[in-house]
């Protein structure tokens, strides 16, 4: 719960701290990471100054607008990161280090000797948040004798219409106390020790909170305690925590914490560089930060069961980054789920996207139906209610809310009688943004197919049959002579597309290539009401998601050589964005084609050039840890196809991988043979798994929890092994088309050593 960092005026701030030459504004202790969009959290941030100008209060810079481009400039080398622990100095000689336990935080301020101007150091605590999104009634107390201060805000939930409250507790140690007060805007009294503030009328807060001066230059420590409960209990939680201000064991225990959840990967680096081992922990460890255990901290329904809380968005994370967790983190994933769960019985609705207590906005299916059922089928039970989970993600297919666009599924009347979402759909019992008519169409299907998964390992015979039914409704709305052509009028020279189609069975009309990287007409392709049927994606993208039938995608894509050639043409022609979710899996779709060598040379294309180990070293926002598993899955050599048994084999970026299940203690092993850290080897010649022969290129989740041993034997050219029909990944339709693929061609090989320049001007063939 508790994430302290330093909070920068960035547009890009969404977790607090950037490195793109912005001021600090604040020393924050909640924070999530990499959503996108508006920030969420950073409350209550704490700022230090040395001395105020001549001992007068009034010459400190209160609000943060003032404070921050006078007062936090900092230079990049100063900053000093890793798990557990922040630190950053100041251009005024302040230096600030944090650390946190699991519901507070404990700062570490160190002044310049001198003190500038004068000798009474002073730390202020503002009513304020990232998102400057504070409602009336911010409330703050300071003790008169003890300095300590306590207080609340109401605040905006991120992408959602919801607001939440937040309480704080924040004790002093180190420096004998000199006076306190309160501030109002600009200026600040010692007179007054509480203050209840409007938000004002002018769309922005009137800054307002607390302050502590101290009587020398001593080091300060300050104490911050959370809760969504009262300042009470965030009191209680800080003293039960921090109990003595001890800052090198409370960082000792968060890095050992950190460490311990690290630990069931490691590596043999075989001569790899320094920085892909950094890239790929980094990624590992990026994976943990979001969603975020608030048990305990419930202020709607406490039921015993576990809370997590900001999901953003499932839509981002049923991908690759909670199936990163069942691996690696079995026991979180229970609890997630449990708690997915829970909010379903007190909500009536599994949410998508859900951030401090609030509900948050579907983006296309009801993803939370791919989470549960890629649970139960890889094993995962811990306390988990699958009964009611079972219950949960068939009212998603059965029942429409009357609010979907921040729950369950709309259209469902015509999704059940015509087959698909029209465009332009009557949908009288349920309302939301009607468009992504498409992109609703294929993830409801997938949604549909992963139900039939879960109802057939629950023996509900029934229930597999009649949903797996409904996830080949993809298929309503695939046209067969659609054509697409560049902004330039050029054919793409592909022909069959997915179209919108109307309630009475016409069709509609989507250029294929807008919402695409490409798209460069202002097209608006996110859940506003002007937008496209295709939601943060192109039809050229969402062509390739059907991820249980790529038997029967294939074939009316022509057969493997065409899908490959598709598939390259997307990727090529910079169609696709790596940046954003649904790219993941296209990079790997080349095994379903018998081309697992080049879905290892997408990977090795993507990781160097767009994930790298500097500021700028991911494509966007890292999306609560979708973009850390993408790389995490990448490098260990396995991506998982999620809500299915299956992980698609590719050579790991190492030596060796060696991932330790944290339930049954067994320890799965990749190990590469003829290993080159170069990366001109990155074909795989042949594989053996527990020391048999072993040709599909696809393994299941049993190779984590029983500990096998998967060896690949590389090599510089794409080889025949993982190419036959019966070493393809399960798909519902049947693979055709195969006795004249071109899975047998020989490559080029990838050439040198990375270079920024890597893979320009070569073509996937």
């Amino acid at each position: 719960m508790a994430k302290a960092v330093a909070d920068t005026t960035s547009g890009s701030n969404q977790g607090g701290f950037t490195l793109d030459d912005t001021p600090i504004s604040g020393f924050s202790t909640m924070h999530d990471s990499g959503t996108g969009g508006s920030p969420s959290l950073g409350n209550f941030p704490l700022f230090p100054y040395a001395s105020c100008p001549g001992d007068d209060i009034d010459r400190c810079d209160f609000p943060k607008k003032a404070r921050a481009p006078r007062h936090g400039q900092f230079n990049a080398s100063s900053v000093v990161a890793r798990p557990g622990y922040f630190e950053v100095t100041l251009n005024s000689g302040i230096q600030a280090a944090m650390t946190t336990t699991m519901h507070a935080a404990l700062f570490r301020f160190t002044f310049p000797g001198t003190g500038g101007n004068g000798s009474y150091p002073l730390i202020l605590q503002d009513l304020t948040d990232l998102s400057d999104s504070r409602q009336d009634n911010g409330t703050i107390s300071v003790d008169p004798t003890t300095g300590r201060i306590t207080g609340s805000g109401r605040f905006q939930s991120s992408f959602s219409q919801g607001q939440y409250v937040s309480y704080f507790c924040t004790d002093f140690s180190g420096s004998q106390i000199l006076d306190n007060g309160i501030f109002v805007n600009s200026r600040a009294t010692t007179d007054v020790k509480n203050l209840t503030i409007s938000r004002s009328i002018n769309g922005y807060p009137l800054p307002g909170g607390a302050f502590v001066r101290f009587s020398s230059a001593s080091p300060v420590l300050a104490r911050v305690g959370l809760s969504f409960i009262s300042s009470e209990q965030a009191c209680s939680n800080a003293e039960a925590e921090i109990p003595d201000y001890d800052f090198a064991g409370i960082e000792q225990t968060a890095s050992d914490a950190w460490r311990q959840k690290l630990s069931p990967i490691t590596i043999s680096q075989g001569g790899v560089d320094d920085d892909f081992v950094i890239n790929f922990y980094s990624g590992i460890y990026r994976t943990m930060v979001n969603p975020q255990n608030y048990t305990g901290e419930n202020p709607d329904f406490n039921t015993g069961e576990p809370y997590f809380d900001s999901f953003y968005c499932l839509w981002d994370s049923f991908r690759s980054q909670i199936p990163f967790l069942t691996i690696t983190d079995p026991d979180a994933v229970a609890q997630m789920i449990r708690s997915l769960i829970d909010t379903y019985r007190y909500e009536g609705w599994l949410p998508d996207c859900r951030m401090t207590f609030s509900k948050g906005y579907t983006q296309g299916g009801s993803n939370a139906d791919v989470v549960l059922a890629d649970g139960f089928l890889k094993g995962i039970k811990a306390g988990i209610d699958w009964d009611t989970g079972y219950e949960a993600v068939v009212k998603d297919a059965e029942v429409e809310p009357f609010d979907w666009s921040s729950e369950g599924r709309g259209g469902l009347d015509s999704w059940k009688g015509l087959g698909y979402i029209p465009v332009q759909d009557l949908d009288v019992k349920g309302f939301g943004t009607m468009t992504r008519s498409i992109s609703r169409t294929l993830e409801y299907s997938y949604n549909d197919y992963v139900i039939s998964k879960f109802a057939e390992l629950r023996n509900n015979t029934g229930d597999m049959e009649k949903y797996l039914r409904s996830s080949e409704n993809w298929k309503s709305l695939y046209k067969s002579d659609q054509t697409s052509k560049f902004a330039t009028g050029q054919d793409t020279g592909f022909v069959g597309f997915f179209q919108p189609k109307y309630l009475n069975a016409t069709w509609g009309y989507q250029d294929p290539l807008w919402c695409s990287n490409i798209d460069t007409a202002g097209t608006v392709c996110s859940l506003q009401n002007t937008g496209q049927e295709t939601f943060e994606s192109s039809i050229w993208e969402y062509g390739f998601f059907v991820p249980h039938n790529q038997g029967d995608l294939i074939t009316i894509y022509g057969g493997p050589d065409q899908f490959v050639r598709r598939l390259n043409f997307l990727h090529d022609e910079n169609i696709t964005y790596i940046g954003n979710e649904p790219a993941f899996l296209t990079v790997f779709q080349y095994h379903y084609a018998g081309r697992p060598g080049l879905s290892a040379k997408r990977s090795h294309f993507y990781i160097p050039r767009y994930f790298d180990t500097t500021p700028e070293g991911l494509p966007g926002n890292d999306d609560s840890g979708a973009m850390g598993s993408f790389v995490a899955f990448s490098m260990m050599g396995l991506f998982p196809n999620p809500g299915q048994n299956v992980y698609l084999i590719t050579p790991p970026y190492f030596e060796s991988v060696n991932i330790t299940h944290p339930q049954t203690g067994k320890t799965a092993v990749i190990r590469n043979v003829n290993f080159d850290p170069t990366y001109q080897a990155i074909y795989i010649q042949s594989a053996t798994l527990n020391g048999e022969p072993y040709t599909k290129n696809w393994i299941d989740h049993s190779f984590f929890t029983e500990g096998k041993e998967l060896v690949l034997t590389l090599g510089r050219n794409e080889s025949t092994w993982g190419t036959g029909v019966e070493d393809l990944p399960p798909s519902i339709g049947e693979y055709t088309g195969f006795n004249r693929t071109s899975s047998r061609r020989k490559l080029r090989s990838v050439g040198t050593r990375y270079t920024p320049s890597f893979g320009q001007g070569m073509r996937f063939v």
